[in-house]
């Protein structure tokens, strides 16, 4: 199906097919988007003002027709009529990854039925799947919103885009075909099966297509980079969005170098959807502000000070469906008191430290970013091509790596004083020389897992 694509006029694509596909759907997800578009430009204080207004109401639906919330907020004491802000859901407990697993019954509002809500299934990184779902205006507007942050990266509304994704769709029905060749017009990389072949006939249907924007999961964008740059192979996208992953900057430096375009950092979770988005001056991610409100909390639940390390809690405001409030992602970051230079409002996000799970605990009980364990090893020593590491005890490290051909033998010696230096003199390890790194079951990659 995919190779039968052909290049559709860009402009028809923007100003008709897509259109015309709304309104044949009912979607307002185009509207969103020229809202989205005029409101990244309002104040700090518009948009947040905004933001407590959608609050307050996502509260009192809650609690009006979610049996979950409806205890929670009791519990904690807190009437939905009386919040004005974020803060006076302080003494409202975080919603848990457990806590959705064992109450998705009562999440879900009543206002809907099960069936007309849009199901998806996320936690592969943790090896415990989670059930979440949204209803169809919530849908829309996470559409819209990252459509709005698509167009950062220098990609147009109309353009083909290329995806490395794992478990790519295949269009069955005549809809889904039409839609394919009309509207959508994506071309995909499976980042479960990346070998020779599928990057050749990758590079013959982008040659055809001629994609606007790359998208997909960060460290494979830097695997199909290296690829091309072995062979030789320029390939001009006008955007880059790389996301579900965190994108280590030696990687980003050769993505940009291959393809000759700024990358463009996205964050988001099946759960909630965007969280935060570089614009075109890279300076931090904007918050999804329009349609999430997120809290950064120290290990003792308060929140943090820009600059300071903390765990990533989101309150979605477009999902009557399913209400997420103080949803604890599981994910670490540092908020910015920055604004940026491109003059939008939206405020900024520093950067993402990682994944709890992806936190390894050093000889002390101190525990240790992965992206810093990462940039201070891989990204340090010539010769490896990738590098994972498994803690499934307190003193023991498994260390799985891939080897360039042209190594240095004293490479691995100097790897692992590297972590020894890092995470402690006491550390013993198991050293696995494997020939690649295995994805996950959604086709990402993790280069360190703690299991303890």
């Amino acid at each position: 199906m995919q190779g039968d694509i052909v290049r559709t006029p860009d402009v028809l694509v923007r100003r008709i097919f897509q259109p015309l596909w709304d309104v044949y759907e009912g979607s307002i997800r185009l509207r969103t988007l020229r809202e989205l578009e005029k409101s990244q430009w309002h104040s700090r204080h518009q948009l947040q003002e905004a933001a407590n207004h959608k609050l307050r109401r996502m509260c009192r639906h809650a609690v009006a027709t979610s049996a979950f919330y409806r205890r929670r907020f009791a519990e904690a004491g807190i009437d939905p009529a009386g919040v004005r802000s974020i803060a006076d859901l302080a003494d409202l407990p975080l919603l848990t990854k457990a806590d959705v697993r064992e109450n998705l019954d009562d999440l879900l509002s009543t206002s809907y039925r099960r069936e007309d809500l849009t199901p998806a299934k996320t936690g592969g990184s943790t090896g415990v799947s989670l059930n979440v779902f949204c209803d169809a205006r919530g849908i829309e507007r996470r559409n819209a919103a990252a459509l709005r942050s698509d167009r950062w990266s220098g990609w147009e509304m109309g353009q083909p885009l290329a995806a490395v994704w794992g478990n790519p769709p295949t269009p069955t029905t005549l809809k889904n075909k039409l839609r394919w060749h009309l509207k959508d017009r994506i071309i995909y990389l499976d980042t479960m099966r990346i070998d020779d072949a599928a990057i050749e006939n990758f590079i013959g249907q982008w040659r055809r297509v001629r994609p606007g924007l790359l998208f997909g999961h960060a460290h494979s964008i830097f695997i199909l980079a290296e690829a091309l740059r072995r062979r030789g192979v320029a390939l001009r996208p006008t955007g880059i969005v790389a996301t579900s992953m965190m994108l280590l900057e030696p990687e980003r430096k050769v993505i940009e170098q291959v393809f000759g375009v700024p990358v463009t950092n996205r964050y988001g979770c099946e759960e909630v959807s965007l969280i935060g988005c570089e614009c075109e001056q890279h300076h931090g991610m904007h918050l999804n502000l329009d349609h999430n409100i997120v809290e950064f909390l120290d290990d003792g639940g308060k929140p943090c000070a820009a600059g300071q390390d903390g765990r990533i809690v989101v309150t979605e405001l477009i999902n009557f469906g399913m209400p997420m409030i103080r949803y604890e992602v599981g994910d670490r970051g540092v908020p910015s008191d920055r604004a940026c230079p491109c003059g939008r409002g939206l405020p900024l996000m520093e950067s993402i430290t990682g994944r709890t799970a992806d936190f390894l605990v050093a000889s002390d009980g101190s525990r240790v970013a992965g992206i810093s364990i990462i940039e201070n090893s891989l990204t340090r020593f010539a010769g490896i091509r990738q590098l994972q590491i498994i803690q499934e005890e307190p003193l023991l490290l498994i260390v799985n790596v891939v080897y360039d051909a042209d190594a240095d033998p004293q490479t691995e010696a100097q790897l692992l004083g590297a972590l020894r230096g890092m995470l402690g003199e006491s550390l013993q390890f198991t050293v696995n020389h494997v020939p690649a790194i295995p994805q996950e079951k959604s086709g990402k990659y993790r280069f360190t897992i703690c299991r303890l």
